[in-house]
């Protein structure tokens, strides 16, 4: 099975960036499709960003451009920069995993981000 530990969260200012990582195991990372989610308190789970074996990214349309997801393969880790937080930004994320020849996701324990005004 994939296996998912995330870090990078905390507190930052407004205006402020955090680049959080997501360290995978447990299979070939290359194969694997990554993403990351988050989810504000009183809110459903949403969308940041993935990211393909191939490098290939999908945004939400929101973040793009403050967000970038991107990926080391020699590390088996995943990474989100976030820049220009705002106190919107305001979640746990979450990173996920799948493998592209088959369905099932993947999920890490998530890590709070916190945005301060």
């Amino acid at each position: 099975q994939v296996q998912l530990v995330e870090s990078g969260g905390g507190l930052v200012q407004a205006g402020g960036s955090l680049r959080l990582s997501c360290a995978a195991s447990g299979s070939i990372f290359s194969s694997v499709v990554m993403g990351w989610y988050r989810q504000a308190s009183g809110k459903q789970r949403e969308l940041v960003a993935t990211i393909t074996g191939g490098g290939s990214t999908n945004y939400a349309d929101s973040l793009k451009g403050r967000f970038t997801i991107s990926r080391d393969n020699a590390k088996k880790t995943a990474y989100l920069q976030m820049n220009s937080l705002k106190p919107e930004d305001t979640a746990v994320y979450y990173c996920s995993a799948r493998r592209f020849y088959e369905s099932i996701v993947y999920w890490g324990q998530g890590t709070q981000v916190t945005v301060s005004s």
